[in-house]
């Protein structure tokens, strides 16, 4: 090939320089030129939501923002081909043009693979999962290029996501942890935890030349079982009275009893089901009743013996037999401090008198060996 086949028209004509993204995914973009080599007069053209980083000899050269620009040896370092006469027209300058997507990637999404713990004030230790989107933006072309996307000719948004996704996710625990809030309370509080979770991981983002512009949490969802804990928790707070509800469920279950014509009167096994039924309501509809009452379980006394639960006052044990005297019911010995049953007249220890002996002229307690009154000085 001769000179004049390298000066051809064709090998000269400008070149214009730019990219009309077709895809919505598309974050760096390198333009197609062959051998690397820019011909003098090319036309650079960066629109909006665009910037043109240029790459001369493996390094980062220069960047420009929106606009249109013309490459010449006045004001950029790139040669044409003429003025490289002693390489045989073959630049030895090479250069890469790479746009980079500056606009706004929405709709990303985030969730969390595994379960976070959380020690949570109502239920204690509790697994939570949760999922959302986030929406970023390359803020650095230069950073973004040189720490992320490197050589690559086509860099899209899966090729980084997920390396920003479990970022989100380590960066979303963290911020639930220190946030402190129930569980109760995490629904009405999503856009604040949202923002706390962004503005914790902005620092993260710039090290990527990245910038984090939304981050949304759509859900928290807890384990099933405890979500039906929460159900059961809301039905008792419908319920209200629950010694009424009780009342009532015994009510209904006789009726159903008593409407049922197979339920095995006749027999012996039904006789026994029913006066177990019978039993079984009746002392629901009773402890129905002792709530209502206020004579819930924290009033009742433990029999020394056995253990059974009984009302206030009562002598005997019902569960048992046993005479209900318990420890606390003993009062010390005036002299000798040895445990009585409350209203013993003798202490059995010392035999000392339990009645308080007073001064009979000025009424003040004395111990039982006084023999003289230790407030008048009067002889006992």
């Amino acid at each position: 090939m001769g000179i004049l086949d390298r000066l051809s028209p064709s090998s000269q004509f400008i070149e214009v320089i730019e990219w009309l993204d077709q895809t919505s995914n598309t974050l760096v973009y390198r333009f197609p030129v062959k051998d690397q080599e820019i011909k003098n007069g090319a036309q650079l053209i960066v629109r909006e939501s665009q910037s043109a980083v240029f790459v001369l000899e493996g390094q980062i050269a220069d960047q420009f923002p929106p606009g249109r620009y013309s490459i010449d040896g006045g004001n950029t370092p790139i040669l044409s081909k003429l003025g490289a006469w002693k390489y045989g027209f073959n630049s030895p300058f090479k250069a890469e043009v790479y746009f980079v997507n500056t606009k706004q990637f929405t709709d990303l999404k985030w969730g969390t693979p595994n379960p976070v713990m959380m020690r949570d004030t109502d239920f204690g230790m509790v697994r939570l999962r949760a999922f959302g989107i986030y929406s970023m933006r390359v803020a650095d072309p230069k950073a973004f290029i040189k720490d992320i996307a490197g050589t690559n000719a086509h860099f899209v948004t899966e090729d980084i996501e997920g390396q920003l996704k479990r970022t989100l996710v380590s960066g979303f625990s963290d911020a639930l942890a220190e946030s402190k809030i129930a569980a109760l309370d995490l629904a009405s509080n999503y856009d604040e935890l949202s923002k706390f979770t962004r503005d914790k991981l902005s620092e993260e983002f710039k090290s990527f030349g990245l910038e984090l512009i939304k981050f949304v949490v759509e859900n928290i969802s807890l384990p099933q079982e405890v979500e039906a804990a929460m159900d059961k928790r809301t039905s008792m707070g419908v319920i209200g009275d629950v010694g009424r509800y009780a009342q009532f469920q015994a009510a209904d279950a006789m009726r159903d009893a008593a409407q049922n014509p197979s339920g095995g009167a006749g027999t012996g096994a039904g006789l026994g089901a029913g006066f177990a039924i019978g039993n079984a309501m009746a002392g629901a509809m009773t402890d129905a009743i002792r709530q209502s009452k206020g004579e819930g379980g924290s009033n009742r006394i433990a029999c020394p013996k056995c253990g059974g639960a009984n009302a206030p006052g009562a002598r005997f044990c019902n569960e048992c037999g046993a005479k209900m005297e318990v420890a606390s019911q003993t009062v010390p010995c005036i002299k000798c401090g040895a445990a009585l049953q409350a209203g013993a007249k003798f202490c059995i220890e010392c035999g000392t008198k339990q009645e308080q002996q007073t001064c009979p002229n000025c009424k003040a307690e004395l111990s039982p060996d006084a023999k003289f009154c230790n407030e008048c000085g009067n002889k006992i």
